[in-house]
């Protein structure tokens, strides 16, 4: 599959949250959460970091780490859907748009262990956030599907990326990430 047509699925997946960011057009949630982590600079870099470090790295930590992130922020929303506020919730979100931004950056490939459990914690902060951001009158479950959708679309987004490029755009990967980790930076210091 080419660059152009994975771009061209991810803009299409993509459509109807830009298209119905705002309220009014009788929407139960799904939109909402679809908008969510596009909307925030800080859920975008995530979200797109992780899909980058998942292609970075060998063997299951490909799919392991996109798919723990996506199954604790999960369990994260409904958290937050309860009304369940961590500490420091949003420092602990520009943390982990610091954090796998390096990740990315540096390309590390810690053991599997430590990186799922690295994602899954930065995941449990994004999904409080979501969930404690549900929209007034909307389903809980329509909206959780519109953010775990988005999600996976980013993280298949960033994935994909670095996937279809050549090895030797590899540097252009690691600037992203180096980029994502110093906007983490200005989100800490604001």
């Amino acid at each position: 599959m080419t660059l152009k047509r994975i771009l061209g699925a991810m803009a299409l997946l993509l459509t109807p949250a830009i298209a119905f960011a705002h309220p009014g057009h009788g929407d139960n949630g799904l939109m909402a959460g679809i908008g969510h982590p596009i909307g925030g600079l800080d859920h975008l870099l995530a979200m797109l970091a992780v899909g980058l470090w998942a292609a970075q790295q060998k063997g299951a930590a490909r799919w392991a780490l996109p798919c723990t992130f996506v199954g604790t922020m999960l369990i994260g929303g409904l958290l937050g859907f309860e009304g369940l506020n961590l500490p420091a919730l949003e420092s602990g979100i520009a943390a982990s748009v610091l954090a796998l931004g390096l990740a990315v950056a540096l390309a590390v490939r810690p053991p599997l262990s430590l990186a799922l459990a690295a994602t899954a914690l930065f995941a449990l902060f994004h999904g409080v956030a979501h969930g404690l951001e549900l929209p007034q009158m909307s389903s809980p479950w329509a909206y959780a599907i519109g953010f775990v959708a988005a999600t996976a679309a980013l993280h298949g987004l960033g994935y994909a990326m670095v996937r279809v490029l050549p090895q030797a755009a590899a540097p252009l990967v690691r600037l992203a990430g180096a980029a994502s980790a110093a906007t983490g930076v200005w989100l800490l210091a604001g």
